[in-house]
Order: C-alpha cells, then structure tokens, then sequence
C-alpha cells in the first residue's frame, strides 16, 4: 500500500506558539504510520519554517510538563536554543518536491488559525485539516464572529469594540465609556487571540487599565464583554456537508475564569462529559453548535463554546475554534471520544475530510 504523505505543520508566530507543539505531539502519535508518512514541520517563532531533523526533535520535548514546572519564558527560551544549535536550512516551502499531499495544520491563534496560513495553502494547491480561509478569518474575530452569529437568532453576550489606538489616544475617555455602560464585573478580551491569552476579568475601577493595557499590546482590537452567568459548555463538531455534533462537555474553572495559567501550567480546572444538564438542555446546545458551524462556513472542525444557564433556559454563544487544541487536556478530542470516534479514528477522518475538500 502506498502511503499519504502529511505535512505536519505546528508552531508559528502566535502567542500560542508552545500549545500547537504539544497538539501536534499528540496528533503524530495518533496518525497511522500504516496508512501515512508524516513530515513535521515546524515554523519558529520569527517565521522560519524548519522540516523533519530540529522539527522531530521539538516534537519529543514534553512541553506540558516544561510549562507546568517553568514558565513561558523559559520554555521558549529551550526552543530558540534547540534551533540556534541545530543550525538547520530552512525548508524551501515545496511541497511537492518532499511528496506531500495533505497537511494537518495544529497552528493556534494568529498567523496560523485566521486563515493566512490556509490561504497560502490553497495557493499551492495543498488540502488541509479544517477550515477554508474565510471561516478560519471570521471566526478568529470575537467582535466578527458575534456579528454573524447574532444574525442567525444564536444569543451572544453584550460588548462593544475597542480599537487599541483610540484606546492609548484617550484612556480616560475609554475608561468612562466602559463604565457608562457596563456593570462590574466584566471581561476585557483581545479580540484576535486563543487559549485565553490576554484575558481579564475586571471586577473593579482599579484593575481596569491594566487590563485594558495588556489586551491592547497583544491586539490591535479589543473587546469589552458582560460576564455572563451559567455553565462553561463546549461541543466538538465534525465534518463537511455532513457534520457530526459530539455530546456537550462542562469546564469549571480553577480560578476565576478558565484562563492560560489554568489549561495549561496549573491544571486546576474539572472536565465533565457529558456535562451536568439536562438532556433536553443538552440537545438544544448540540443544536445551537450545529446551526453556527453551518451559518460560519466551517468545514473539517471546530470547538464552539457556550455559557448555558439552566434555570434561566439561556444558551449564550462565547466563541468558535477552529483550530482546537489536541493537548492531553484538551476538550475536542475529549468530546469525540466520549462520542464513539477515538484519537485515532479522529486524526484519520480529519485527514479524509481534508482530501475530499474542494479548495477555490
């Protein structure tokens, strides 16, 4: 039999840059060396992109654990080292040349998930896992993405937009714009950003501009949210024309909210699957989750969270994933294991979906 021959692409120059390594360790461990030939690649932090020798040797680092005992910094401090004494051309971007028809993308947040890295693929005229270009843009935009979603009747939570020069221009002016309208507390959020990064939640005057600074030096748009009461609800879809809905997960928070510290360095937070609602409740989730993937344009998969407050029967969309994470303590493939498709029955359908696609 001959085998496919998948480009694993991981890394980039997002701030995601060490969760998409720890992704795509565990997605090379589950792809079936029988019916695939697997290729990493990897993009460094300057955009450098790196193929097989320094690329398999980053994917044998545990990560999780680095971070958990380190620290970001630290972390990538290891990485530019391992690249600086590797030494290593960089790869020419020719696909065909190494053989490659398919590439699965574990790339995280910008430059990555927002559709430019699936936009140069299409140029090449290589298939890939997930979304095309304009599902992956849209939805990597929380201030887009609840455009579109409030257009199909789906409740989003209240917020306004925030351009970060108008913001620097005039902080007091911004300062009294968000207290005229929102009650504390409430989220401060990068509009363009995954994996909770650059998130706060601000309960009071005080805390305000350092939020509002810090989301600011990450994006140039930012969003001010109501913090909305209920469950922290996530639904696994998969598929093309035909997607399949996985059964509804729970997240509760370590913290105060679900945010880097917690999902990745002090793993605090509890995992329930199926989650704790009823199952009328949960069907009506599985079906707010099909009805956006549908009206967003997503194709191959996505995460897409919500706030279900049961006792007030309100579904609140929060946001959508295109890229989710494949980390040990991710929910996507959680979710579709508890739904009867496996790892590694998962990264074959993803791979099969991916070949079928037909790109513009």
């Amino acid at each position: 039999m001959t085998r496919i021959t998948v480009a694993l692409i991981f890394g980039g120059r997002s701030t995601e840059h060490e969760i998409s390594i720890i992704s795509a360790k565990a997605i090379a461990a589950n792809i079936s060396t029988e019916h695939y030939k697997v290729i990493p690649i990897y993009i460094t932090r300057e955009g450098h992109w790196l193929c097989d020798g320094i690329a398999r040797k980053i994917l044998q680092l545990d990560l999780s654990d680095l971070l958990r005992s380190s620290s970001p910094e630290a972390t990538a401090a290891t990485l530019r080292d391992m690249v600086e004494d590797a030494a290593q051309k960089p790869f020419d971007l020719d696909f065909r040349a190494v053989g490659v028809e398919v590439a699965f993308l574990t790339l995280h947040g910008s430059y990555g998930e927002d559709g430019r890295v699936q936009g140069f693929l299409d140029t090449c005229d290589i298939r890939y896992t997930g979304c095309g270009v304009l599902a992956s843009a849209l939805t990597m935009d929380k201030a887009l993405t609840k455009l579109c979603i409030a257009d199909t009747g789906i409740a989003v939570a209240p917020s306004i937009t925030l351009f970060s020069a108008d913001y620097l221009a005039n902080p007091e002016g911004t300062h009294a714009l968000i207290e005229q309208q929102f009650e504390y507390p409430f989220f401060i959020k990068p509009a363009s950003l995954g994996s909770s990064i650059g998130i706060s939640k601000v309960h009071h005057g005080g805390q305000l501009p350092s939020a509002l600074e810090g989301a600011c030096s990450l994006d140039a748009k930012v969003l001010v949210e109501k913090a909305m009461r209920g469950r922290e609800i996530e639904v696994a879809v998969l598929g093309n024309e035909q997607p399949v809905v996985s059964v509804c997960g729970e997240i509760e928070p370590g913290s105060d909210f679900y945010d880097y510290q917690d999902k990745y360095m002090h793993n605090t937070a509890k995992l329930f699957i199926p989650a704790r609602l009823t199952v009328k409740m949960q069907e009506e989730v599985r079906a707010a989750a099909l009805k956006a993937y549908k009206a967003l344009g997503c194709r191959g998969m996505s995460r897409i969270d919500f706030f279900v407050d049961e006792q007030a029967g309100t579904i609140i969309l929060n946001e959508v994933n295109t890229i989710p994470g494949f980390t040990d303590i991710s929910m996507y493939p959680r979710l579709m294991d508890a739904s009867g498709i496996p790892f590694p029955e998962l990264a074959e359908r993803l791979l099969q979906l991916a070949l079928e696609t037909i790109r513009p």
